[in-house]
């Protein structure tokens, strides 16, 4: 599988189709490309060339655990994969994906807004539980890993672990550097990132505020979730603030857990990947 060298990391991608629109998907959590396959050979299928990668800190590609003051993990994400659209010659592309890869997406379409034409977004968190649950699950684990046992603590938690080993190498070379970064630096760039979640508390979705999401001006598809991270509500707050937002509910009955089984959301994907087409026919006509 592919890898380049961008923006200082290393990122592993694929590309389904041979011609066609540019889509780009992206999935939840920390999760390998891998995840989103499902639903990007349905698209492809369809007459779409569609990007998938291993974000930084992801998968099999760089390990890079802090970021310029001010931006937020989905924020670089965003820029990061900007580039690779760029490098495969896509002037524009649609851009999409489930809850963290919601983010990305929403991020994307506000930092380079000349190039993205439409969004497809599934999953989408918002409230005070999901920042705060987020905040933990995506920082403050680590934090205390850094905290209680260094950075050889953080490269053994079972998410560092896991992308290690994913390496070429076997994650030897990437282990020897994260060993030597700097914990103060490590700490700083993490509690930020952590603070940024609480702070998002308020808004109507996680990463954007209802001026940011009234500004986007494209044809957005939104699926919203079923639980306490991926409320209901925050699906349809998104695509009332959105433009040119159209809201899909598929899954209606809300699951009072933190997340829901991910088993009926597997089960559909064939089903939200056909909306997905049936979206773009219309939005890029």
């Amino acid at each position: 599988m592919p890898m380049i060298q961008l923006r200082g990391a290393q990122i592993r991608y694929e590309v389904l189709g041979q011609s066609g629109p540019w889509v780009a998907l992206t999935p939840g959590g920390r999760r390998g490309h891998d995840e989103v396959l499902a639903i990007a050979e349905v698209v492809a299928a369809a007459g779409h060339r569609v990007l998938v990668h291993d974000r930084r800190n992801c998968g099999a590609s760089s390990l890079l655990l802090e970021a310029p003051a001010g931006e937020a993990e989905h924020e670089v994400w965003a820029d990061d994969q900007q580039a690779l659209l760029e490098h495969l010659g896509a002037e524009s592309a649609v851009i999409g994906g489930s809850s963290s890869g919601c983010r990305l997406s929403i991020s994307h379409a506000l930092r380079h807004p000349g190039r993205v034409r439409a969004l497809l977004l599934w999953k989408v968190t918002g409230g005070a539980f999901a920042a705060g649950r987020l905040a933990s699950k995506y920082y403050g684990e680590y934090l205390d890993a850094a905290r209680a046992g260094g950075m050889a603590a953080v490269c053994a938690t079972p998410h560092f672990s896991a992308c290690l080993a994913a390496q070429p190498d076997g994650g030897v070379a990437e282990r020897a550097r994260l060993m030597a970064f700097p914990l103060d630096r490590f700490t700083a760039s993490f509690e930020r990132w952590h603070q940024g979640f609480l702070d998002d508390a308020d808004l109507p979705v996680l990463g954007a505020s209802a001026a940011q999401l009234g500004s986007i001006g494209v044809p957005a598809l939104v699926v919203p979730g079923d639980d306490n991270t991926h409320p209901q509500t925050a699906g349809e707050a998104l695509a009332r603030l959105l433009g040119q937002g159209r809201l899909e509910v598929m899954f209606p009955e809300h699951q009072d857990v933190d997340v829901a089984d991910e088993g009926p959301w597997i089960a559909r994907e064939r089903e939200i990947a056909a909306r997905f087409v049936e979206f773009l026919g219309q939005a890029l006509r």
